[in-house]
C-alpha cells in the first residue's frame, strides 16, 4: 500500500472468499506519542508507576470502549468496487446514505443506498453512454435528488454531470466536450443558496469552475489554475471555497474563493512553500469557528501531508504533519475532515498505522490531542481514500478502497466515537422572517417545535429525517434547535436572522433628534448610524428601535446592525 501516493489507485487483489457481514471492533484510543508522568511529591518508583498506570487505565476504560468501528458492508464488485477520492457520501432526506463507487456494477461504476444500520441497495449501474466512473460521489439538492459527475463517458467521452433520484432514476444533465467547458470532472457539483449547482473540472484542455441549473443549463464561470479533485464548499458567507491539485506560486496547489454574486475568483492561498503541504485532494470543511479545515496529501515537515486550519482570507496553520518514514499515525491523506460535537476534527490517512493500511484519527482544531482511533486492516476494509460523512445520528461513515470479505473491492464502514446526534441546516445559513430553511436530522416525526436562537419557528416534517422550518417574528441569530421528547437537537452552525427596516420617522431634524425606526428582527441591534454618524439608541422591541441623531451627522442613510447582518432604510434622513 505504499504505492497509494499516485493519482489513480489500481485494484489490488483478486476477490477473496467470505460472506458479507457486519463486524464490530471495539477500539482503544491510541495516542502515538510518549506521555510523561510527573507530579509534585510523587516518587517515580516502578511499583508506584505501575499502580498509577493501573489507576489511569481503570478510570479511562469506559472512554476506551466508546470507540466502535463497524464494517457495515463489503462490496463484491457487482454492487460496487474501489471507491477512490473524493467519493463523497450524502445523507438523504430519508436519513439514508447515498454514494457511488468508481468501477463497480457492470464495470463503469454504480450508485447505491445504504441505511445507517447497513441495509444495502444498488440503485444504478453506469454504462458509458450515461457516463463512466462517478469518482466524485454525490451531493444532495434542494429537490431531494442527488447530483454528481462522471470523469469519463457521455457523448463526448469527457465526462458528464448527472442527477439521480433516491429511487435510482438517472438523468444526464450535461456532456463535457473537452473544449472551453473543461473535461474529466472528479467532484460532484454542490447547490448554493441561489438554487444553482456549482462544480469544477479535471485535467482537460482547461480546468473550469462551472454553473449548472437543476434542469441542465450549463455555463463556464471562470478558468482555474489547474485541475481539482476537491469538491466545492458553500461557505456561511455565501462564497464557494475549493482547492486545486497543482498550480499556484509554488505549483503545490491553491485554495480559492469564488463569489457567485460577483463572479469573481480569488486565490487565497498557495500551497508548497517550505513545510506548508502540497497537492490537496479532499474538500475544505468549515468549522463552527468559521475557519476552514482540510488536508494535503503531500508536503509538510515530514513529506507525509498535513492537516491544516485556514481563515477565509487564506492564513494557514499546520495542525498535524504526517511522516512518510515513521507512519504510525498514518500518512498521505487524500480525504477531507469532519468536525464532531466534541469539537475534534476526524479524518483518515490512506497509508500507515499499525498495519500500514491507513488510520482513522482525531485532532483538536488547535493541533493538540491527536489520537489514532482505528488502524485499517484488510479483513474489515483498508486504504481509505474518500472523505468521511458525519451523519446527523453522530456516527462517522466512510469508504475503504480495498479490503473487506471480498478482498479486492473495498467496504463501507462506520465509526461510533461517542459523538452526539445533531441537526443540520442545508446550505442556507441566513434568512429574513418569512423565509425557510431545510433541516436534516432524525426523530422529526415526534418533534414538538423549532427555535431560531431564542425565538420560535414553525416547521413541516416531510419525513422522520427531514423538515422545512420557517422563520417567524421573534427569531434571533443563534443555533437552530429542534425540540424532541427524547432530547433537543441543535445545529453546529449559527443561523443568522437578517434584520429589515420598513420605515423611520421623522424624516428630518437637527442633531439630537430622536428617530423611531421600525422593522423586523431588531431586538439584537448592536449599532445605529444616521447620516454617517454613530447614533445612541434604545431597543424598544423586536420591531422598534429609537435612535438619537449624533454629532457630525449629515444628510444620509439610516442603517442598523445586528449579529445577523445589516439593514438600511430606503430614503435619506435630512439633517437640518
Amino acid at each position: 500500500m505504499q504505492s497509494l501516493k499516485g493519482e489513480q489507485p489500481a485494484r489490488m487483489d483478486e476477490p477473496g472468499e467470505g460472506r458479507l457481514r457486519a463486524r464490530q471492533v471495539r477500539l482503544p484510543v491510541i495516542v502515538r506519542a510518549p506521555i510523561p508522568v510527573s507530579g509534585v511529591g510523587i516518587m517515580k518508583t516502578p511499583r508506584l508507576l505501575a499502580l498509577a498506570s493501573a489507576l489511569i487505565l481503570f478510570m479511562v476504560s469506559p472512554l476506551l470502549h466508546a470507540q466502535t468501528y463497524t464494517d457495515v458492508h463489503d462490496f463484491n464488485n457487482s454492487d460496487g468496487c474501489c471507491a477512490s477520492y473524493p467519493s463523497l457520501l450524502a445523507q438523504g432526506e430519508d436519513g439514508n446514505i447515498y454514494g457511488a463507487t468508481t468501477s463497480g456494477g457492470t464495470g463503469a461504476g454504480n450508485i447505491y443506498m445504504i441505511t445507517p444500520t447497513g441495509t444495502f441497495k444498488n440503485l444504478f449501474n453506469f454504462d458509458g453512454t450515461h457516463g463512466r466512473g462517478p469518482q466524485g460521489g454525490l451531493s444532495l439538492g434542494f429537490d431531494g435528488n442527488f447530483y454528481g459527475t462522471t470523469y469519463q463517458g457521455g457523448t463526448g467521452s469527457a465526462g458528464t454531470v448527472f442527477k439521480i433520484t433516491p429511487s435510482g432514476t438517472q438523468t444526464v444533465l450535461y456532456n463535457f466536450t473537452n473544449s472551453t467547458d473543461g473535461a474529466f470532472p472528479k467532484a460532484p457539483p454542490v447547490q448554493a443558496p441561489d438554487g444553482n449547482l456549482y462544480g469544477t473540472t479535471g485535467n482537460g484542455t482547461v480546468a473550469t469552475l462551472y454553473k449548472i441549473t437543476p434542469s441542465g443549463t450549463f455555463s463556464v464561470l471562470v478558468n482555474l489554475p489547474t485541475e481539482t479533485y476537491s469538491p466545492l464548499l458553500v461557505g456561511t458567507d455565501g462564497n464557494l471555497y475549493g482547492m486545486t491539485l497543482h498550480g499556484g506560486t509554488f505549483n503545490g496547489g491553491t485554495a480559492f474563493q469564488f463569489s457567485p454574486a460577483k463572479k469573481k475568483l480569488k486565490i487565497i492561498h498557495n500551497f508548497g512553500s517550505g513545510t506548508d503541504g502540497g497537492s490537496p485532494h479532499g474538500p475544505l470543511m468549515q468549522g463552527v469557528d468559521g475557519k476552514l479545515y482540510g488536508t494535503t496529501s503531500g508536503g509538510g515537515t515530514s513529506s507525509g501531508g498535513i492537516v491544516f486550519q485556514m481563515t477565509t482570507a487564506g492564513k494557514t496553520v499546520s495542525l498535524v504533519n504526517f511522516d512518510t518514514t515513521h507512519e504510525a499515525n498514518g500518512a498521505t491523506p487524500f480525504a477531507g475532515v469532519v468536525q464532531g460535537s466534541d469539537g475534534f476534527l476526524y479524518g483518515v490517512a490512506s497509508v500507515g498505522g499499525a498495519n500500514g493500511l491507513g488510520t482513522l484519527f482525531k485532532v483538536k482544531t488547535n493541533g493538540t490531542g491527536f489520537a489514532v482511533l482505528h488502524d485499517f486492516a484488510t479483513a474489515t476494509g483498508d486504504s481509505p481514500l474518500s472523505t468521511p460523512l458525519l451523519h446527523t445520528n453522530g456516527k462517522i461513515y466512510g469508504l475503504a478502497f480495498h479490503g473487506g470479505s471480498h478482498n479486492a473491492y473495498g467496504a463501507i464502514y462506520s465509526m461510533d466515537a461517542g459523538l452526539s446526534p445533531f441537526v443540520s441546516q442545508f446550505v442556507v445559513y441566513s434568512g429574513k422572517v418569512g423565509s425557510s430553511v431545510d433541516i436534516l436530522g432524525q426523530g422529526f416525526s415526534n418533534a414538538t417545535g423549532v427555535k431560531f436562537g431564542t425565538g420560535a419557528g414553525t416547521f413541516v416534517a416531510s419525513t422522520d429525517a427531514f423538515m422545512t422550518a420557517t422563520i417567524v417574528a421573534g427569531a434571533t441569530t443563534g443555533v437552530i434547535t429542534v425540540l424532541e421528547p427524547g432530547g433537543n437537537l441543535t445545529t453546529p452552525q449559527k443561523f443568522k436572522i437578517i434584520p429589515t427596516i420598513s420605515t423611520f420617522n421623522p424624516k428630518s431634524g437637527p442633531v439630537g433628534t430622536k428617530v423611531t425606526i421600525t422593522g423586523m428582527s431588531l431586538k439584537q441591534t448592536t449599532s445605529v448610524t444616521i447620516g454617517k454618524a454613530k447614533a445612541t439608541f434604545t431597543t424598544d422591541s423586536d420591531t422598534q428601535v429609537t435612535a438619537t441623531v449624533g454629532a457630525g451627522a449629515v444628510t444620509g442613510k439610516v442603517t442598523l446592525k445586528t449579529p445577523g447582518g445589516t439593514a438600511t432604510a430606503s430614503g435619506n434622513f435630512t439633517v437640518q
